[in-house]
């Protein structure tokens, strides 16, 4: 394909050749969100390496995170590569590893607590058992269809996704609440978290059922979100086996240096450490 004008037939041809790649919805959705906006900002223009490198400065000057540019620009190189305009790619921008997390944004096992006792108290119990669920085994929204009465039977869950085949052991706790809600629900086999419909729970009304729950446990819903819940799987994790490999592993992860993202606390806890070394008279 070499026509540079981007057009809808171009983004749905791209968004087969995604599918085509084994992405995950979640990152389909991504990218093609993204395109569709740098084809609104390019309004027919013809794509080149200096739109590209423009599009690129929109997105600093608007003020976007420079993790979130990148972001975009993986999209767009993405599609350039398939249109054949690999001529026209831009680089990332270059970021530190970050040394802190916000500590607005990070989830205490406190509060992870105040959201389960909050979801029992309102009777919220297929939330109250997601969450836990999710926190008890650092599984991504997107492979919560993989919690199925056959998983919980044999203590493990078997996860296919992007392209990687991975094993998640259940905790023998964890796997009792997964079968009693089943029989509760008359699910025989299959994903145990479904809508009253029968249908497999979606990432976003999951999103959205924990925002509501944030009010009523009153934890910040900056900090509640499902990736946050594999954050503080990881942390915890971490704390209790200071094994990053085996952390890795859990996660789904080949590159340790991703596992170090998950495992990067707030200032205050580095602030707590320095003091608790004792090198000051």
């Amino acid at each position: 394909m070499t026509e540079d004008r981007l057009t809808p037939l171009q983004i749905q041809a791209f968004a087969r050749h995604l599918r085509l790649e084994e992405k995950s919805e979640a990152t389909m959705e991504k990218y093609l969100r993204d395109i569709r906006a740098f084809a609104r900002w390019l309004d027919g223009r013809e794509i080149s390496k200096g739109l590209s490198a423009a599009w690129k400065a929109h997105l600093v000057e608007r003020g976007y995170a420079p993790a979130s540019i990148n972001a975009k620009l993986s999209a767009l190189n993405s599609l350039l590569e398939f249109l054949g305009l690999g001529g026209c790619r831009v680089k990332f921008l270059r970021v530190q590893r970050r040394l802190f997390r916000d500590a607005g944004r990070e989830l205490t096992k406190a509060e992870y607590q105040r959201l389960l006792d909050t979801a029992h108290r309102l009777g919220q119990e297929r939330l109250g058992l997601l969450v836990e669920a999710m926190g008890a085994t650092g599984i991504r929204v997107s492979e919560v269809r993989y919690l199925t009465v056959e998983a919980a039977r044999q203590g493990k869950a078997e996860i296919s996704l992007k392209g990687k085949i991975r094993t998640i052991l259940l905790p023998e706790k964890l796997c009792r609440k997964l079968l009693q809600y089943a029989q509760k629900q008359k699910t025989a086999s299959g994903a145990i978290f479904r809508t009253k419909s029968g249908k497999e729970l979606g990432r976003r009304q999951i999103w959205a059922e924990m925002k509501r729950l944030c009010g009523r446990a009153g934890v910040d819903p900056r900090k509640v979100f499902p990736h946050n819940l594999r954050h503080l799987f990881a942390m915890v994790f971490y704390r209790t086996s200071r094994d990053i490999v085996k952390l890795a592993d859990l996660l789904g992860h080949s590159s340790i240096e991703t596992t170090r993202i998950y495992l990067v606390t707030s200032g205050a806890e580095h602030q707590r450490t320095l003091d608790r070394l004792g090198l000051i008279s």
